[in-house]
């Protein structure tokens, strides 16, 4: 069985065992024991909350590195349309991707290219759509992985497509191949993310069996080179103009951006994972059934709010609305008898259905588990309720279920170890009341009310 991989790593040497990043995770996968966070895998959905809200940088999320492209004949990079909001006003979307051939680059293909493709599919599906209510989209895979684990109901309304991410690595392969004759399985191609979630998803994905993307490296890894080579124009793969994408696409870097390539009656645009949970949990009740598609990003602003982007999210967002303004305007790269080609031969469809992941187990035969559940309900009632997280976790239901796991204890609660010691010192001075004469070294005072 292939073992799941977790971009989002701890740092041990740095962390001070805070508890922040207890209190921020959206689905209680961090725990503090004896000093130190740990991160609970099968919950972990690698959204990178806690890398933004860890104080001391301890947690760090690991990607690919440009050594990686030593691998590969020929490398083709795939920037996500929240990349070029990184760059300052004055910057210019062919400087910006010709700069790729600085760094070990011989291609380039837009993912907003992709994005573009992904919006119309998702459309033409919505205009025949008869199912149930709203329509989610595929995009974001940290959202994906929220509702493998939290709302798992709801997977049957997940748009069955490929992410452009996905799209856009097989289009570029396919394309190199046929202009280059150079094998696919010798052509590397790189997704530049803002997330940690992407590397994720390359290495177990989800809708695919598998991955066309070789290699995932951060937005923070390389944006320094990339400013080294702004106008370096010598991409081997390049044609006249590098860029090929329009406004549908690069908006796709910021929320709403999804929402309006899409193009239906009734969409709903929400970012932040916070706000996401919130939404689905009003979904997952029967609510929005009017709604036609709605777009979930788990970053705040949507990708350019990724924990591994350079810029400031109001700031990469107002830069990247400036791109699109100013090179948005372009006619599309791909006809309408092309996007309709593309929708009827199903060719980016999802090959596997995005399926529930099982985050807790309490025993394998089903008597016992009942059990355990009803003593985890008890310890539950019996804890104060006051989800604090000064015992290292994050609730106090979490601290239940960690309880019943055995790898905390009731006395880990500091309201109810203020009980106890209480209860122990009171027992004390109790004890100390009632010495045995034996035991008396004949100095014992009179207590109160005794006669001389």
């Amino acid at each position: 069985m292939k073992q799941y991989f977790h971009s989002v790593t701890l740092d041990t040497e740095k962390c001070k065992g805070c508890t922040n990043c207890i209190k921020r995770c959206p689905v209680e996968a961090i725990r503090v024991r004896d000093g130190k966070a740990m991160i609970v895998q099968e919950r972990c959905i690698d959204c990178g909350e806690c890398i933004r809200e860890c104080p001391n940088h301890a947690k760090v999320a690991v990607t690919d590195t440009l050594e990686k492209l030593s691998e590969y004949y020929y490398n083709i990079a795939l920037p996500s349309p929240s990349f070029f909001g990184q760059f300052k006003e004055q910057a210019n979307i062919e400087d910006i991707l010709g700069a790729f051939a600085g760094i070990g680059f011989d291609e380039v293909f837009e993912v907003a290219l992709a994005a573009e493709i992904v919006g119309h599919v998702v459309h033409e599906y919505l205009n025949d759509y008869k199912g149930k209510k709203p329509v989610f989209s595929s995009a974001c895979p940290a959202v994906l992985r929220l509702m493998q684990i939290k709302y798992s109901d709801l997977l049957d309304q997940v748009a069955p497509f490929l992410t452009p991410m996905e799209v856009a690595a097989r289009l570029a392969k396919e394309d190199a191949v046929r202009r280059t004759g150079i094998r696919y399985n010798e052509i590397g191609a790189f997704f530049i993310s803002p997330c940690p979630a992407k590397v994720t998803e390359m290495r177990n994905p989800m809708t695919t069996k598998d991955s066309a993307v070789n290699g995932v490296i951060g937005t923070n890894l390389i944006y320094k080179d990339i400013i080294k080579h702004l106008g370096d124009r010598n991409l081997i793969g390049a044609t006249e103009n590098h860029q090929r994408a329009t406004r549908l696409g690069m908006a796709w870097g910021y929320v709403t951006g999804e929402s309006h390539n899409v193009s239906v009656a009734t969409t709903l645009a929400v970012s932040g994972i916070h706000n996401v949970i919130s939404l689905l949990e009003e979904i997952e009740r029967g609510e929005l059934k009017d709604v036609d598609f709605v777009e979930l990003q788990a970053c705040t602003g949507g990708c350019v709010g990724g924990p591994l982007n350079i810029q400031n999210l109001f700031v990469g967002r107002i830069r990247l609305r400036d791109l699109i303004k100013r090179f948005g305007t372009r006619e599309r790269y791909f006809t309408e008898e092309q996007l309709s080609n593309i929708c009827r031969d199903n060719r980016f469809r999802s090959t596997e259905p995005v399926e529930p992941r099982a985050i807790m187990t309490l025993d394998e035969d089903v008597s016992r588990a009942l059990m355990k559940m009803e003593r985890l309900d008890q310890i539950t009632n019996e804890l104060p309720g006051l989800d604090c997280g000064a015992c290292g976790s994050p609730s106090c239901r979490a601290l239940a279920e960690d309880i019943i796991r055995g790898i905390a204890y009731e006395s880990d609660c500091v309201i109810k170890l203020r009980e106890k010691v209480k209860t122990l010192a009171e027992e004390i001075l109790e004890l100390a009341r009632i010495v045995p004469p034996s035991m008396s070294d004949g100095s014992k005072k009179n207590l109160p009310g005794q006669e001389h």
